[in-house]
């Protein structure tokens, strides 16, 4: 493959004049709130005003403003710009009042990917932590626990779309008469069966395919997150309980799961918030054919497909962020009160 030395030229002096520009400003905005709000000083040297708690009360906003007014620009007023949007007809014009939320509950395709969302709540995030806490607890008492922790976790470097890549290759069904190359019909084969169109055979099994793919990637995550928190049981409980005759499932269950049980739930609820979101799988996999849309995906084609309507896709998009508030407003309310207790 050959190299654009341009572009890697590009990148360089963007990336260099990128950290100039970091230090200017951190150094920068120190001096001009320094200068600012200097102390006043007697031509003795003596203080009389000290303006020492204005500078340390505002600079902290000096590195945080910067981050706070980007996720203003492009996170904040474009969620109130889509809520605003899903009371307005196709083209943004017309007032229409709730006409596209009364379409969306009563259209059938709507429905099927709510079903199908809520499919994903079900069995991603229950499925991932579980399977991530067992690779987490086993992998610990072997020998060759680092290189089945490597393995595991690889998935998680991968892109959404290259996973789907894979597991195309996967699933791959080529028709009864021609040789096939899919890893799972030659599983099949082998064993003396018939080969399958996995992902074109039942509504639920299509989706639940789907599900696979991302409870392969995030395996990884909640498998390094909880092998952490596993660290941090003593050692003294564990081997009191041995002490005392509790055998290892009673161990895992009655001593381990309780005491990390507060990053169980931050995990899962991380994971949840991906399954709200998930698009890239559904679009690349089977583009919500096959009954296995999901409301991203369907967001995505009445926005961008077939002349785009932001009215419908406003509304559809709507429901997809008041689906996440209360999981997230539990996660923090959740993250407060362990800071209290600490």
């Amino acid at each position: 493959m050959d190299l654009n030395f341009e572009y890697v030229g590009q990148a360089v002096v963007i990336i260099v004049f990128g950290l100039a520009a970091l230090i200017g400003y951190f150094f920068g905005s120190n001096w001009l709130l320094d200068t600012i709000f200097a102390d006043v000083v007697t031509p003795d040297g003596h203080v009389t005003k000290s303006r020492e708690g204005i500078r340390e009360a505002i600079r902290p906003w000096l590195f945080v403003g910067p981050a706070v007014i980007l996720l203003g620009l492009y996170l904040v007023y474009p969620a109130i710009q889509t809520f605003i949007l899903s009371f307005f007809d196709a083209n943004g014009d017309d007032f229409v009042g709730l006409s596209n939320y009364q379409w969306a509950f009563g259209d059938a395709t709507f429905r099927q990917a709510i079903s199908n969302n809520i499919l994903w709540l079900l069995i991603v995030p229950s499925m991932s932590t579980a399977i991530g806490l067992l690779v987490a607890v086993l992998a610990d008492n072997v020998r060759w626990g680092s290189i089945a922790k490597s393995l595991v976790f690889t998935p998680m470097a991968i892109s959404f779309v290259g996973a789907s890549v894979i597991w195309k290759f996967v699933y791959d069904y080529r028709g009864p008469d021609n040789p096939q190359i899919g890893v799972l019909n030659a599983i099949v084969q082998a064993l003396g069966g018939e080969p399958q169109p996995w992902i074109t055979l039942q509504p639920v099994v299509n989706s639940l395919l789907l599900m696979v793919i991302l409870i392969w990637i995030q395996t990884g995550f909640a498998m390094v997150v909880l092998s952490a928190a596993l660290r941090g049981v003593p050692d003294e409980t564990l081997e009191a309980a041995r002490i005392d005759g509790a055998n290892e499932i009673r161990i895992f269950f009655n001593i381990m799961i309780p005491q990390i049980v507060g990053t169980i739930l931050v995990v899962w609820t991380t994971i949840t918030i991906t399954v709200l979101k998930v698009f890239d799988i559904v679009l690349a996999m089977t583009n919500g054919q096959w009954d296995t849309d999901v409301l991203a995906n369907l967001m995505y084609n009445w926005m961008f497909r077939g002349g785009g309507d932001y009215g419908r896709a406003g509304a559809i998009a709507t429901v997809i962020m008041i689906a996440v508030i209360p999981i997230l407003v539990w996660n923090i309310r959740r993250f407060q009160q362990e800071e209290a207790l600490r």
